[in-house]
């Protein structure tokens, strides 16, 4: 009976050790990054087939952590991205450029999926427009 009351003392005082020593270092460890859209959705409008394709999403960093987005995914293969790798500073703003492929006639509705080490983690993003034949 002495045996296991002193292990639930030990027990208790080690739990009671660890979330103070966790508490102590999350108080150091609160700074995050977060990004924020000028917009999340690109409306090309109707636009003439094989037109340039090329639109910019403007963000900026608004947290207290430097950002940085290690991937851009886009739901098609006519989608292509381009950002940059480097880390954006807090208050700091970047730009992500979609170059769609103006070639197929008819509207269109494309994701792009920032992942990025921002609070809240994936941020999807959306194209859209209609193209029409050449005059």
């Amino acid at each position: 009976m002495k045996r296991t009351f002193n292990t639930i003392i030990i027990l208790v005082l080690a739990i009671g050790l660890f979330n103070a020593t966790s508490t102590e270092f999350d108080k150091y460890d609160t700074k995050v990054a977060v990004i924020k859209f000028k917009t999340e959705v690109i409306d090309y409008g109707t636009i003439e087939q094989h037109s340039d394709g090329t639109r910019t999403f403007t963000f900026t960093n608004e947290g207290d952590a430097p950002l940085l987005i290690t991937k851009v995914k886009t739901s098609c293969g006519c989608t292509v991205p381009s950002y940059s790798k480097a880390p954006i500073m807090p208050g700091d703003s970047g730009e992500l450029e979609i170059k769609y492929d103006t070639k197929k006639l008819g509207p269109f509705t494309k994701t792009v999926t920032v992942t990025s080490n921002a609070e809240g983690g994936n941020k999807i993003l959306k194209i859209k427009g209609n193209i029409i034949a050449s005059k």
